[in-house]
């Protein structure tokens, strides 16, 4: 996930102007959060007079929108099939006339003066995950309801138009086990970094790592759900521990790469990174956006509830293989904007809106060398408007279109 500063000033202050209503149908479930959290409750069968969520006005039926709405989606769809198949190309086969990444990765060149350098680049990976997820996906919004600021808590929830978010936590964790295990879904891979750590002195090492990845997976998937309506409970504080926890075992991992020694072993364990991790997560990617793609334009040429469950079916098995991606977001994914354009969070919905009620899909369009911000957060100019096109575009405008309070929308 690439997070804008800029939008989401953006939408915190358009949920400041949001006026609350009983009778809104997109507003946060209603389910008692339970635990002693008091100010965490959203009374069963009442509203919440905290949380505004007004999304009324863009539904599917609503004439301003319905001409626009399966063109939208195509385009969307279209970019997110461009861009998977870009980053599965980059990769495995060089765009042009460069040098396939993985050969550059495998071959520890470039940027990459060693194979330990490999090594640090995969864990700085998963370092950079598991913090984000701790920090930013489940902490950014408990803070925001800490301090009271209920509905840009609600909006701050990536993936809430789904109900979607305790699954995308979960993978990207997973992407963290599949990076130190070698495996893609598998068994311990020969060659991996779990398996090295457990051939030399450094086992108990090994098997902290693995229990500290299970341990994240389960308070992850342990979090009261769906996330958008229990952000105060003390499930989500036990799930940023147990990320934290992870994150800390990882940056210990780390400080012991540079003793790591045997060369010939490290290349193995780069190789079959590439090779069983990286390639066959972003193939997988690749062909479940085309699938994705195909869905949106059934969707567009018929809609109907059948087409809308569908896609929306579509966009989910879509989600996974990126989730699961997000511990090795370098390279050409970093470097091409690709992150972002595939999933920047949060959403400017008044821009979304204006596409819709106006038809022109231009504003997602940018070309050239990305440039995005700087590491103290400053933008230029130039930054500004290619972020402004990465927030009209992607998986959570896609999420947006597809779906309402969890569930795919409908065309009665």
């Amino acid at each position: 996930m690439k997070k804008n500063i800029l939008i989401l000033g953006l939408v915190a202050f358009a949920a400041t102007l949001t006026s609350c209503s009983n009778k809104d149908d997109n507003e946060p479930n209603k389910e008692n959060e339970g635990g002693n959290n008091t100010e965490a409750t959203m009374p069963e069968g009442t509203s919440d007079p905290r949380v505004t969520i007004n999304e009324t006005d863009a539904d599917y039926n609503d004439a301003r929108y319905k001409a626009n709405w399966g063109k939208y989606a195509e385009a969307v769809s279209s970019h997110l099939k461009n861009d998977a198949e870009t980053l599965y190309k980059a990769w495995n086969e060089g765009l042009d006339g460069e040098e396939a990444f993985k050969t550059t990765f495998k071959e520890a060149k470039g940027a990459y003066q060693s194979y330990n350098d490999c090594i640090e680049q995969i864990l700085d990976g998963c370092i950079d995950i598991a913090n984000e997820v701790g920090e930013s996906k489940i902490g950014d919004p408990r803070d925001k309801w800490e301090n009271k600021l209920y509905t840009e808590a609600v909006y701050a929830v990536e993936s809430w138009y789904s109900y979607h978010s305790i699954q995308d936590y979960a993978n990207n964790i997973r992407s963290i086990q599949n990076a130190f295990n070698c495996t893609y879904g598998g068994n311990q891979g020969t060659h991996s970094l779990a398996a090295y750590l457990a051939k030399g002195t450094q086992a108990e090492l090994a098997r902290n790592v693995n229990s500290s990845i299970n341990e994240a997976i389960a308070a992850i998937e342990g979090m009261a759900a769906p996330f958008r309506s229990h952000i105060g409970n003390p499930t989500v504080l036990t799930a940023m521990e147990a990320c934290d926890n992870l994150k800390n075992t990882l940056r210990t991992l780390k400080a012991e790469v540079e003793n790591f020694e045997d060369e010939e072993e490290l290349k193995n364990i780069v190789a079959d990174y590439v090779d069983v991790v990286v390639l066959p997560t972003y193939r997988d990617l690749a062909a479940a956006n085309a699938a994705l793609h195909n869905a949106v334009q059934l969707l567009k040429a018929s809609p109907s509830n059948a087409t809308f469950e569908a896609a929306a079916k579509a966009w989910m098995a879509a989600r996974q293989p990126w989730e699961s991606s997000e511990a090795f977001l370098f390279g050409p994914v970093d470097e091409l904007g690709l992150d972002p354009n595939m999933d920047s969070w949060p959403l400017d919905q008044d821009a979304i809106k204006n596409v819709l009620s106006s038809g022109d899909f231009s504003g997602m369009e940018w070309e050239g060398e990305y440039e995005g911000e700087e590491e103290d957060g400053s933008m230029s100019q130039r930054a500004e408007e290619i972020a402004e096109a990465q927030s009209i575009r992607g998986f959570h405008t896609l999420e947006f279109l597809l779906f309402k309070n969890g569930q795919p929308r409908t065309t009665e």
